[in-house]
């Protein structure tokens, strides 16, 4: 199938933008900086994914959405843990102990996590999908769960999965840990809007936004101008701050509203500490920015289940220099470079300016 043409875009503007924004290649047509920008929506990761797209006609960017729209469909089933798609095969592969050949659409998953684990102490560990599997979290619907016991926590817990149990040679793959199972749910939205924006520029796009319910990368610039990100408080009501996203960056957080509703009447933070087994306890939210959205992605984990004490630590192991955590206090924690690049939309009481390598970091009020 041939793309419709696209148009150029004056050479200014393609800096600085914070966006979904597909581009296609093909015939070079005039278009002026000014036009309005195309917006469309796909559903992918039991999320909507909102996709922005500005210095192209109407048909091309229409085209382009329409092949995100596939790549989506086809990573949202590959990278199903539970499903019956390659992960889940994988799964299935690695509780044998054997070797096997991993799937082309799981192995730079596999490869990418093992990175980003070692880098994070394990405090990201894509290796617990057992610990996912035993809370309920992987289920849709309105219904209550059941919390796991104490023994069965402990008992998964004490099994130390890790990613770096898993041994690559190739496209040969094994683990001797029994209790590794795979869950990218912690990756795979970043990982897979990464991908989108490779496909985008691929296709000749230069200026657009991918949103993940709020998580979003964004490339070139929306008409010449930044792209202006905000960053909502940990109780989904209202705005605390902005970014201006500058030529390719990422932001992604994680917050404790990401919960279910158990049987007992509590609710549970879907973010799991992995030392523990339980919901990670002394952060309400942490947001970071990083040119990949993947990395940024599982550093909010990270940094989320690290807490006020070990955020600053986690973060420069992670080669993350902007990011801020709020803890249960509602103390903002925040690095020297995110500060600088923050607008608060209101005056913040509490802040703690801490440099990657530095801790307790230098209070403010």
């Amino acid at each position: 199938m041939t793309p419709p043409a696209r148009c150029t875009t004056p050479r200014s503007v393609r800096h600085h933008s914070l966006g979904a924004f597909l581009a296609l290649c093909g015939l070079v047509t005039a278009c002026s900086p000014g036009d309005p920008a195309y917006n469309d929506r796909v559903q992918a990761f039991g999320a909507h994914i909102d996709v922005s797209i500005l210095g192209v006609h109407r048909a091309t960017a229409e085209w382009a959405v329409s092949q995100l729209a596939q790549d989506f469909a086809f990573m949202d089933q590959a990278w199903d843990a539970w499903g019956s798609g390659p992960l889940a095969r994988t799964n299935l592969l690695l509780a044998t102990g054997k070797d096997f050949s991993a799937p082309p659409s799981v192995l730079p998953l596999i490869t990418r996590a093992a990175k980003l684990a070692a880098e994070s102490d394990d405090l990201f560990n894509p290796a617990t999908g057992r610990l996912t599997a035993a809370w309920g979290f992987q289920s849709t619907g309105p219904h209550c769960i059941d919390p796991p016991s104490a023994d069965t926590l402990a008992r998964l817990v004490q099994s130390h999965p890790r990613m770096s149990d898993i041994s690559v040679h190739g496209m040969q793959v094994r683990t001797t840990n029994p209790a590794v199972e795979l869950d990218f749910s912690g990756l795979i939205t970043g990982y897979g809007i990464d991908k989108a924006i490779e496909h985008l520029k691929d296709m000749g796009i230069h200026d657009a936004l991918v949103n993940a319910g709020g998580n979003v990368r964004a490339i070139g610039s929306r008409d010449g101008k930044p792209w202006r990100v905000a960053i909502r408080r940990p109780d989904g009501t209202g705005v605390y701050a902005t970014i201006d996203l500058m030529g390719d960056e990422s932001v992604f957080s994680a917050g404790d509203a990401e919960r279910s509703d158990g049987c007992d009447g509590n609710s549970y933070l879907h973010i799991i500490d992995p030392r523990t087994g339980y919901p990670a306890t002394g952060t309400r939210a942490v947001t970071v920015v990083d040119t990949s959205a993947a990395t940024a992605d599982a550093a909010a984990r990270a940094l989320f289940v690290a807490g006020p004490q070990r955020w600053a630590e986690i973060a420069e192991r992670m080669g993350i220099k902007c990011a801020l955590l709020i803890d249960s206090h509602d103390v903002l924690h925040i690095t020297p470079a995110m500060e600088d690049r923050l607008s608060f939309v209101a005056p913040v009481q509490d802040v703690r300016v801490n440099a990657p390598s530095a801790s307790p970091g230098n209070a403010r009020r």
